[in-house]
């Protein structure tokens, strides 16, 4: 009778312990569910989000940098006139020259010019007049937001 009382109880507690896994992998399975509901409402949030518009910047209020720069690989000096928009700056020339030839992709007369300190500027258009390169940076920032939000205005030294 102890045998049978033994073998009662063991396979008792082994069906108990094989059952008690159960209602914690539904917690966790519930919970999961819930963060991901949480996850996909959020982003449904942000994408519902209204972005005000950016101000348009006038002309005597934007940025300018002064730089004697040189252009590289061959490009026309007379490409280069007294302002232009610049939407990259590397030390590294194949990631300039990789910028470039996106920018010449896209339809851009874009150029690739060096400072004095060495650095490498990916310029896009170019102009006689800064009230042109402001418009024309506003352009391209908003064509291509946010890749260029930091483009910037480059005034040529001689």
């Amino acid at each position: 009778m102890s045998k049978i009382f033994a073998v009662t109880v063991a396979a008792v507690a082994l069906s108990l312990s094989f059952t008690s896994c159960k209602p914690k992998q539904s917690a966790y399975h519930a919970a999961y569910e819930r963060a991901q509901q949480r996850q996909i409402a959020q982003q449904a949030a942000a994408e519902d989000e209204v972005r005000p518009m950016p101000a348009p910047v006038a002309a005597e209020d934007a940025s300018v940098r002064e730089e004697k720069v040189t252009p590289t690989d061959g490009a026309d000096v007379n490409g280069l006139k007294a302002y232009s928009v610049v939407i990259g700056s590397f030390q590294n020339i194949t990631n300039a020259r990789s910028l470039r030839e996106r920018m010449l992709g896209e339809g851009f007369p874009a150029i690739l010019a060096q400072n004095e300190e060495g650095m490498y500027r990916v310029i896009v258009t170019s102009f006689d007049t800064k009230s042109e390169a402001v418009t024309s940076r506003e352009s391209i920032k908003s064509r291509f937001a946010p890749l260029f939000s930091d483009a910037w205005i480059l005034m040529r030294a001689y």
